[in-house]
């Protein structure tokens, strides 16, 4: 009954068009006053301060303001222009040059709809100039987005670190190899998609002729923008600052190279930055927040244990409890946002993951891989909707052209969990 009301309360906010972040805190103090009428309401307050009073949370606002300096500054900019350089030759180059050049800012901005909208709207023109659909070049870039939080850093990794009280650090290097994998699984989607367009590789090539670029002045022009990624990981698995110090050299960093080496920062581009920064964490923090008042409440009432403890008692092998995992990652990954789906899951799917001998750290690869997929399926498909925008076609044009890649990324991540261990391996060998 106590989970019936928590729940239904919660989906009747969500869909009467309360806030996500509000619904949550109604649906506990709701619960509360209906079922622990003698404690004090003070609680729900206390645990909003608690859960926001995180060193860790540090890292979201700097890794948000890093993104947008990249794409304000003209690191991101360059980084394109050198893997286009690299990957000319390829078949469908535009394409995979999209993919990869995400998987390069998501290793710096740790966002989704920041990577898709810093390079999807400079590869989007382009495709279209050479000759791609509007909606196929939206639906490349809405695909490739998804790298931006697989590949470490990662703000929903740090959220599940938090979560389940599992290394940040950890969680980096575990996202590492199934980034690097789906950024290939991707550009070879892209290849057979588009196996018989060949313009655009002459058109690239007639481009790099007519501006005069070549590999060694793309290099020289983006070993600042490369030079990126190095120092921040590094200096994080090198042990010489935190994920959450990363973020603020990240900043100080993408600041003094777009204000004195490329010359494109100004001052107003600067508090721009800031302000957009500032409306997005302000967005996440604030659903992170309101989520510790529900999570406690289902904690303080052992609904994990009793949701947990009925799904195993159904379903006893392991690998049927992981695809019905992942099934219900993907189905909330269509109506909630990343951050909420790993608030909310997280303290019901961690007990059922090491009752089956999955490591936590596996399991959070294994739900940010799925909330990063969620936000390419309607109707909470934010990538989608920045990816329209960019390319100028509708958002139905391009669901039907981002099925192949939901397709190829849903059976990635069937795969992937089959092998939990395959995950935990870098992580355990850095150790």
């Amino acid at each position: 009954m106590i989970m019936a009301v928590l729940f239904l309360s919660l989906f009747v906010c969500i869909f009467i068009g309360v806030p996500i972040c509000f619904s949550l805190g109604i649906s506990a103090f709701v619960s509360l006053l209906l079922f622990e009428p003698n404690t004090s309401m003070v609680v729900l307050t206390q645990r909003i301060f608690v859960q926001a009073d995180n060193y860790v949370f540090m890292a979201v606002p700097f890794f948000m303001l890093a993104g947008e300096l990249m794409l304000r500054g003209g690191i991101s900019k360059r980084l394109v222009r050198f893997v286009k350089v690299a990957c000319w030759r390829i078949p469908a180059n535009l394409a995979c040059v999209t993919t990869i050049a995400s998987a390069f800012f998501g290793a710096i901005s740790g966002s989704n709809p920041a990577t898709v909208s810093a390079i999807g709207g400079m590869m989007c023109p382009e495709m279209k100039k050479d000759g791609y659909p509007d909606d196929t070049s939206g639906a490349i870039a809405a695909a490739a987005g998804t790298l931006g939080v697989i590949i470490p850093p990662s703000i929903p990794m740090v959220i599940f670190g938090i979560t389940a009280s599992v290394s940040v650090q950890k969680l980096f290097l575990a996202g590492f190899i199934p980034g690097i994998l789906l950024a290939l699984v991707l550009c070879f989607t892209n290849i057979w998609m588009l196996r018989d367009v060949k313009e655009d590789r002459k058109a690239m090539k007639q481009q790099m002729r007519s501006e005069g670029i070549t590999g060694w002045t793309a290099f020289k022009e983006a070993i600042w923008s490369l030079m990126m990624p190095v120092i921040i990981l590094g200096g994080i698995y090198g042990g010489i600052f935190t994920p959450t110090e990363a973020g603020v050299i990240s900043v100080f960093y993408t600041v003094i190279i777009s204000k004195f080496v490329y010359k494109e920062m100004t001052w107003d581009i600067l508090k721009d930055c800031l302000y957009r920064a500032g409306l997005s964490t302000g967005t996440i923090l604030i659903v992170c927040a309101c989520c510790a008042p529900f999570a406690w409440f289902m904690t303080s009432q052992g609904i994990p244990g009793i949701i947990s403890t009925a799904i195993l008692n159904v379903v006893s092998n392991k690998y049927l409890i992981l695809l019905a995992m992942n099934i219900i990652l993907l189905f909330l990954g269509c109506f909630l946002d990343t951050g909420v789906i790993i608030l909310l899951v997280t303290p019901i799917f961690l007990p059922i993951a090491t009752s089956i001998g999955v490591d936590a750290l596996a399991l959070g690869i294994i739900m940010v891989i799925n909330t990063s997929v969620g936000m390419i399926t309607p109707p909470m498909a934010v990538n989608l909707y920045i990816a329209s925008r960019v390319s100028g076609a509708s958002i139905e044009s391009i669901c039907k052209k981002i099925i192949p890649f939901l397709v190829v990324e849903v059976i990635f991540i069937v795969i992937l969990s089959n092998f939990p261990g395959f995950l935990t391996f870098l992580p355990n060998l850095l150790a």
